[in-house]
């Protein structure tokens, strides 16, 4: 039978992914690779059996569905969903976040102790960038509040603020560690990770108390609170796998469960407008963003080098964000 190809995976990327072209019969023996172009700029090939191709999708390519063809190979017309960078020039550590109206926000964290001149650019949904705050010392992680306020941890002071409108901000709550990871409950309670190991519950005064200790972190806690309140926590550690952590925040002690064991590096986490959770893995070679189903293995939809953070915004428009790049996927919702 003549080469052909059937299916490509994940169907999403960024520049620098790597996807998997599957068919049969690749003529793999010859002088040379197959050639692979997405859109029309030649891929470079990583990988090569007669039923799998590996290849990292090429920079320059515009947000929006690309054609991916193996010279010399028919079969199935393979579209690959490209997201194209949305916001440069940042340093992000966590999440970038959207808010209620579609704006989205992104930190310039700098290292530890720098005081930098904006720590919180704005995006708006035409991909204008705007300085937003400034003053706070290694903004980390973000969330929208119960009062549509923006919630940025400092890492470096311990501290979560509270951003008005203007981009001014005031402290909220204080003594909260190496302060990283933020979710609110649906009662307006905020959780807050301490990297040493702790996660915090903080009321809507300001009141802190410890809900759960987990292993330190190297890097950074993540949080997620899912519809049925529960909080997932993900923290790379020194282990060659890591885990996604489930707390029950309303049992006491907050109990802690293991939802999945095999993830490398696993940084931001967050929730669609389904309900469905999705992680980011940072371990080369299988670096992306996965879906958890309910049962079973996560499955990569998205591929994707170096990435630290995602996010929705309440139409499904996702947002994956490297430390200097957040890029969107235009049009929206992942495939199902």
């Amino acid at each position: 039978m003549p080469p052909r190809v059937t299916a490509i995976h994940p169907r999403c990327a960024i520049e620098g992914g790597r996807i998997t072209i599957d068919g049969a019969d690749f003529p793999i023996d010859e002088p040379t690779l197959p050639e692979v172009r997405v859109g029309d700029a030649p891929a470079r090939v990583v990988f090569a059996s007669p039923t799998r191709l590996g290849v990292i999708v090429p920079a320059g390519l515009e947000s929006g569905r690309a054609t991916v063809r193996v010279a010399g190979v028919a079969g199935a017309t393979l579209l690959l969903d490209v997201a194209a960078p949305f916001a440069t020039g940042l340093h992000q550590v966590d999440n970038p976040v959207f808010d209620r109206d579609g704006n989205l926000y992104v930190t310039y964290s700098g290292s530890r102790g720098q005081q930098v001149p904006v720590s919180i650019f704005r995006v708006r949904p035409n991909g204008t960038r705007e300085s937003f705050s400034s003053g706070i010392v290694n903004p980390t992680s973000m969330a929208i509040g119960p009062d549509d306020r923006l919630y940025v941890s400092s890492r470096f002071e311990g501290t979560v603020y509270r951003v008005a409108p203007d981009g001014s901000v005031e402290p909220f709550a204080t003594d909260l560690g190496v302060a990283c990871g933020l979710a609110f409950a649906a009662d307006g309670a905020l959780f807050v990770g301490d990297r040493s190991g702790t996660i915090f519950r903080v009321d809507r005064d300001g009141k802190t108390k410890t809900i759960a200790t987990l292993p330190p972190s190297i890097a950074a806690f993540h949080l997620a609170v899912s519809r049925d309140r529960a909080l997932y926590v993900t923290g790379p550690t020194l282990s060659s796998y890591d885990a996604l952590y489930r707390v029950d925040p309303d049992r006491a002690g907050g109990v802690v469960t293991t939802r999945h064991t095999g993830f490398g590096r696993p940084q931001g986490l967050a929730f669609d407008a389904r309900g469905d959770l999705y992680v980011i893995e940072a371990l080369a070679g299988a670096s992306g963003l996965y879906r958890m189903p309910p049962q079973g293995e996560p499955e990569m939809v998205l591929a994707g080098p170096g990435l630290v953070g995602v996010a929705f915004d309440s139409l499904g428009t996702l947002v994956v964000s490297s430390n200097e790049t957040a890029y969107r996927l235009t049009g929206g919702v992942l495939p199902a």
